[in-house]
């Protein structure tokens, strides 16, 4: 914790476990050992950080092994795809040649940027003072998220029996892994809401499931925006601008962004679900133009391959739950339960009118012109 870019950060976890209500100080002492820098930090860190989250990493890794391989893997919808095979190459010996290409491939990149590159040059950026942060001390793109959280957080504080809530540091870390939780509890939501607990390997098209892709697109777009917001200090210094402004311009993107890129995501797909449809119906365009017996000019389009027919109509389209009667045959009374109720408002915006365009069916008619104009 001696020079400016390690002591920058050690300071700030720090802080992050002081602002944790009541026992934030107990954390702290037990942790550093004492006020800040303490005496046992340092062979603490290196146990956490060299020994426990390497074996951790090592073990979820594992465990991915384990599931890629329970769960197989998945695949586009195509010709002769299902939901129980797995069309694609072998294990042995394309995935290993790809898996063993791309490990020379990593480890070149690595060694070569332990050649030429310095990491935390302590001789330019000298030793820890509290009064002076380096604009180098940037956040990882893993935690650019938390750390712009942190950054355009106001700075309250308030007090409640007689303890101080930093609320500036305690909001942001609480909002982390909320956000965080909120991803992975999704697909067990979805499920729920759908009534659909059937084993999957077919993947969706992005623009038949707007909603999901619409959801996916604002949470990219929330952690661009908080990104930027935690390295603020460089678009101000780079591009000349004012740091409040920026920090203000992303306090109103984190609320107005993804709402934003959530409704014009979800047009989007849905535009492009009439699109296929359209192509579907009436075959694709040509650009040939021609002209009727009786004047009027067409444009010539050509029947889809059926591969790409195939494509564009495999996925299924599934139908909102609905509601029980309100009054079952024998006339008893079943009033809907707030639970029942969410799950089928939720099944309706995932699935309901507005998030989809009906593909076609077997007894819609086309008409295709060829290029003889019949």
């Amino acid at each position: 914790p001696d020079d400016l870019l390690s002591g920058t950060g050690i300071r700030f976890m720090e802080g992050a476990i002081l602002a944790v209500p009541l026992v934030g100080t107990y954390i702290q002492m037990f942790l550093f050992g004492g006020e800040f820098p303490g005496h046992d930090i340092v062979p603490r860190f290196f146990t956490v950080h060299v020994l426990l989250i390497p074996g951790i990493m090592l073990g979820l890794l594992v465990a991915h092994l384990i599931l890629v391989f329970y769960h197989k893997h998945t695949q586009w919808a195509g010709p002769g795809k299902t939901e129980k095979n797995v069309v694609g190459m072998p294990l042995m010996p394309v995935y290993l040649a790809k898996a063993g290409g791309f490990f020379f491939l990593v480890f070149g990149v690595i060694a070569l940027m332990a050649a030429v590159a310095t990491i935390n040059p302590i001789w330019a950026y000298g030793p820890y003072r509290p009064d002076q942060v380096s604009t180098d001390a940037q956040p990882d793109w893993y935690m650019g998220f938390a750390e712009g959280l942190i950054r355009v957080m106001p700075g309250w504080e308030i007090g409640v029996w007689g303890h101080t809530l930093n609320l500036g540091v305690l909001v942001p870390f609480t909002l982390f892994p909320v956000i965080l939780g909120a991803i992975a509890v999704y697909p067990f939501v979805e499920s729920w809401a759908t009534d659909d607990r059937r084993e999957h390997h077919l993947l969706d098209r992005p623009r038949n499931a707007p909603v999901r892709t619409a959801l996916g697109a604002a949470w990219i777009s929330l952690y661009l925006v908080m990104l930027a917001g935690g390295g603020n200090d460089l678009f101000a210094t780079h591009l000349h601008l004012s740091l409040n402004s920026i920090t203000y311009a992303v306090r109103v993107g984190f609320v107005a962004v993804p709402v934003v890129v959530f409704v014009v995501t979800k047009r989007w797909c849905l535009g492009l679900q009439r699109r296929d449809r359209e192509k579907v119906l009436h075959g694709r365009e040509t650009g040939v133009v021609k002209r009727l017996p009786h004047g009027e000019f067409v444009e010539v389009h050509a029947p889809l391959a059926p591969a790409e027919l195939h494509r564009l109509t495999a996925h299924e389209q599934p139908r909102p739950l609905e509601l029980p009667a309100p009054v079952d045959e024998n006339g008893v009374a079943h009033p809907a339960g707030v639970l029942e109720r969410t799950r089928a408002r939720l099944s309706r915006g995932l699935h309901g009118e507005g998030s989809r365009i009906a593909k076609p069916t077997a007894g819609e008619y086309h008409e295709i012109t060829d290029g003889r104009g019949h």
